[in-house]
């Protein structure tokens, strides 16, 4: 019976034992810290993931909070390509779901570090459900209602009807006063003979003004300067767009992209510097940030729309694509030959020279003229520097030979480019 009893006492305190150490364990678990988390999410993860919203992986809120296994999960964000290789059902799943993109190995982060990161994306994703389901208490609360268009159209049929209710008294009150007059027996003939003379006297002024020679004289020559300074005015200024500012389809900011986040004109604008056209860049080219940034952004999802791509399963659909239909700002005329990249390129011309401080617009608009005056002024004044410069090496070369005294022919000159005849 002793050795029974000392049995079961052994048993008995391996069985404490184990379970104290899961209790540690699971409360050493739900102690992580997401601190410690949050630090490390941010610095090796947010470039894929969101904890709400889908990017290049999944969102790591719901996915993290259905899946219990700690084990597995650690596992998989130390090295994923492990687990695929052993094909691991969970595993293989998902990376077949992501087009099989490969996840970045975090094979330096311990079980620890894993383990903050865990809670850390379950705590964040908790409070973003439970903001979720306050929201609309507190939301209908505080929302703020303006007036109704019932009402707004019965305040401007009141006013309406209280001015027509104004000028029918005042002619009641005009009639009323008349007929006072009337039976106080006032004389109106004199009136009416008083106001008869008083418009024969006025068509008498108007005659003698009219046989003022040099009053006339002055007359016509104010209004010809008038007309025809309008006339050279409106002429001028004929197709002439300064200040234009057109509504595009999607709110860009070039004050946002350009000014505050210093990105380079020519990182959207490519054609600026290697061609004749700045060209409008392509939505690709707005994709590069906005796959993974301020998806949530209205304006955002019209880039979205036009490409048919889904940020839920980020995959393009063709069919559903269609252009966007922005609005030209600058047009030069036909006749006009303008090259960016000679600008740009060559002269070393900043945007702002034309453009303007555009790194300060919110809505590009046209802030030159663009007239054959403006370009020629700008030729004017504006030194050429030949200095290291392979664009002007055949001319400054051309120009040794004239001064030398040698045959210069078209040729030497680019005259058999084919620019030059083919335009």
């Amino acid at each position: 019976m002793r050795n029974i009893s000392l049995i079961f006492k052994q048993f008995s305190r391996s069985v404490l034992l184990v379970a104290g150490l899961v209790v540690y364990g699971a409360t050493a678990r739900a102690q992580a810290d997401a601190a410690k988390g949050e630090a490390i999410f941010k610095a090796k993860c947010t470039a894929c993931h969101k904890i709400d919203t889908r990017m290049t992986g999944p969102a790591l809120g719901p996915q993290l909070t259905s899946e219990t296994d700690d084990a597995y999960l650690t596992k998989w964000i130390q090295n994923s390509q492990a687990l695929v290789a052993a094909k691991n059902p969970k595993a293989v799943k998902i990376f077949n779901e992501f087009n099989q993109v490969t996840m970045t190995s975090f094979e330096e982060l311990s079980d620890a570090d894993v383990g903050n990161v865990i809670t850390y994306v379950r705590t964040e994703w908790k409070k973003m459900q439970d903001d979720k389901t306050k929201a609309p208490a507190g939301g209908t609360a505080t929302e703020a209602t303006g007036p109704s268009s019932l009402v707004v159209w019965g305040l401007l049929g009141v006013i309406a009807i209280a001015f027509i209710v104004i000028l029918v008294l005042n002619k009641v009150i005009a009639t009323l006063e008349r007929l006072l007059l009337n039976r106080q027996g006032l004389l109106l003939e004199e009136e009416e003979t008083t106001t008869e003379e008083a418009k024969a006297n006025r068509l008498a002024t108007v005659k003698k003004l009219l046989k003022n020679k040099k009053l006339v004289f002055f007359i016509v020559l104010c209004g010809t300067i008038a007309m025809g300074s309008f006339s050279w005015v409106t002429m001028w200024n004929t197709n002439v767009h300064q200040g234009y500012q057109p509504v595009q389809p999607i709110k860009y900011s070039h004050e946002l992209h350009a000014g505050v986040m210093k990105l380079e004109c020519q990182y959207c604008h490519t054609g600026a510097f290697k061609s004749k056209n700045a060209s409008i860049p392509s939505l690709n080219v707005c994709m590069n940030c906005h796959k993974s940034v301020k998806t949530e952004s209205p304006e955002i999802h019209k880039i979205y729309d036009a490409l048919g791509y889904d940020p839920n399963t980020a995959k393009y659909d063709s069919t559903k694509a269609r252009p966007i239909q922005w609005v030209r700002v600058h047009n030069l005329p036909d006749l006009a030959y303008f090259n960016h990249s000679q600008h740009v390129k060559v002269g070393n011309i900043k945007c702002q020279t034309c453009h303007g401080q555009i790194q300060e617009m919110k809505e590009v608009y046209q802030y030159s003229p663009l007239t054959m005056k403006w370009c020629i002024q700008c030729h004017k004044r504006t030194e050429v520097n030949g200095k290291g410069n392979a664009y002007y090496d055949s001319i400054l070369a051309t120009h040794d030979k004239i001064k030398k005294g040698e045959k210069v022919t078209a040729a030497v000159l680019g005259g058999i480019e084919c620019g030059k005849c083919h335009y």
